[in-house]
């Protein structure tokens, strides 16, 4: 097992496993397979990379088949800031939601506020503000918006010790503001953990995600519409793919 211990990044297809990676002699890929097969009783799937070096990502045209386009590249396949000035100004909002898992110790110590550094909650909070305000500084495609209200929102969660926080924001304009709510959640988790670190290293931000986008030319999505697949290890597999 030598071969799959050596070679972490797996990814799970349909029912089975496939491993791949680059820059390996293709008599080490070919061992691989071999082991692959002999573990799981199929042979793994050709790699989507290749044996070729990784070209740029190029832009589909999003039309005929139904598949989105990715509007951060050109057409030679470089990143770059989608122009918007075409477009036109419409009401955005967008909320998105994350959860702090504290542990029982770091949790009793925020709810009662007796954390040394202060008030975990609040000063979350208005960090998730700030962070929501900053976004376009620290997503470097991200345009600058000009927000017309933040919400950010911490609940404790006695049944898992944790903190769920919401954030919403809002505008009118030529852009979305989805990365704006998701990055008003992601500091104010960080900042939950930066608050209660001296209690507990355990502490686990998880969930960043959108819940709910409306406005502009694609209209409104909720999470709720959409399937949802999680993919679950079993632990009896966990040792053998080296996890």
């Amino acid at each position: 097992m030598s071969v799959l211990r050596s070679i972490l990044p797996t990814v799970a297809r349909n029912n089975g496993w496939r491993c791949f990676a680059t820059g390996f002699p293709s008599d080490t890929i070919a061992e691989l397979n071999k082991e692959m097969e002999s573990v799981f009783g199929e042979s793994p799937s050709p790699s989507p990379l290749g044996s070729t070096p990784q070209q740029p990502a190029r832009p589909t045209n999003g039309s005929g088949d139904g598949q989105p386009m990715l509007t951060h590249i050109d057409s030679s396949g470089q990143a770059k800031m989608v122009d918007v000035s075409s477009k036109h100004d419409s009401t955005r909002v967008a909320i998105a939601t994350c959860r702090v898992l504290l542990g029982q110790e770091a949790f009793d110590l925020v709810a009662s506020n007796k954390i040394a550094k202060g008030d975990v909650l609040t000063v979350a909070k208005i960090a998730g503000i700030t962070g929501a305000k900053q976004t376009s500084n620290l997503i470097p495609l991200c345009h600058n918006l000009n927000l017309s209200h933040v919400r950010v929102d911490l609940t404790l969660n006695e049944e898992d010790s944790s903190v769920m926080i919401e954030g919403e924001a809002s505008t009118s304009g030529k852009t979305g503001v989805e990365m704006e709510a998701m990055t008003a959640v992601a500091i104010a988790g960080l900042t939950v953990y930066d608050m209660c670190k001296a209690a507990s290293k355990n502490i686990c931000i998880t969930d960043i995600c959108l819940q709910h986008k409306s406005g502009g030319k694609s209209g409104s999505w909720s999470r709720s519409s959409d399937k949802i697949v999680v993919l679950t290890v079993p632990n009896s597999l966990s040792g053998i793919i080296g996890y």
